[in-house]
């Protein structure tokens, strides 16, 4: 009985998750300046994990969301900020989270992961946000079989065998 309705949560996902994946591909080979904007110290702890709305985190992380995905189950925002450009989803569930997180996590890249929210983005990107957000991070797999344009510009610092 409510096997389409869970199917076209799990659909609105897939299509979520391959819209990031373009985003973040797009990303990657814009070509980010790099120019370390916020000074090269570090914060010795991060925040408090954030919560709230996917327009709540953004205004945290101090960006203003590009909606993307506006479902139920999944809303996703396009963000750059001085750090550069990553993506914020917000979930309903936090199963459907960590389904989402476990199917991306195949395509590597880093998350920001708190309650019920997910930053996707370069490392760096990723640490300047948890500055901001707190929650943890996350690394995903970083096996690109059969992706083309790898500039090694994105390796970011943490991978040592990037588009192989």
């Amino acid at each position: 009985m409510s096997t389409s309705t869970n199917t076209g949560a799990r659909r609105t996902a897939r299509t979520a998750l391959a819209v990031l994946v373009l985003t973040l591909a797009a990303a990657c080979g814009a070509g980010d300046d790099g120019d370390g904007r916020g000074g090269g110290e570090k914060s010795p702890e991060p925040p408090k994990t954030a919560t709230g709305s996917l327009e709540q985190l953004a205004a945290k992380a101090e960006c203003k969301p590009n909606i993307q995905t506006n479902a139920a189950e999944l809303r996703q925002a396009n963000c750059t900020t001085g750090d550069g450009k990553y993506v914020l989803a917000t979930f309903a569930t936090d199963r459907g989270q960590r389904e989402w997180i476990n199917q991306a996590n195949d395509y590597g890249g880093s998350y920001l992961v708190g309650r019920k929210w997910v930053a996707v983005g370069d490392a760096k990107v990723v640490t300047a946000l948890r500055g901001r957000l707190g929650g943890s991070v996350e690394t995903g797999a970083q096996h690109h079989s059969g992706s083309s344009g790898g500039t090694g510009e994105s390796a970011g610092g943490h991978s040592g065998h990037h588009g192989s």
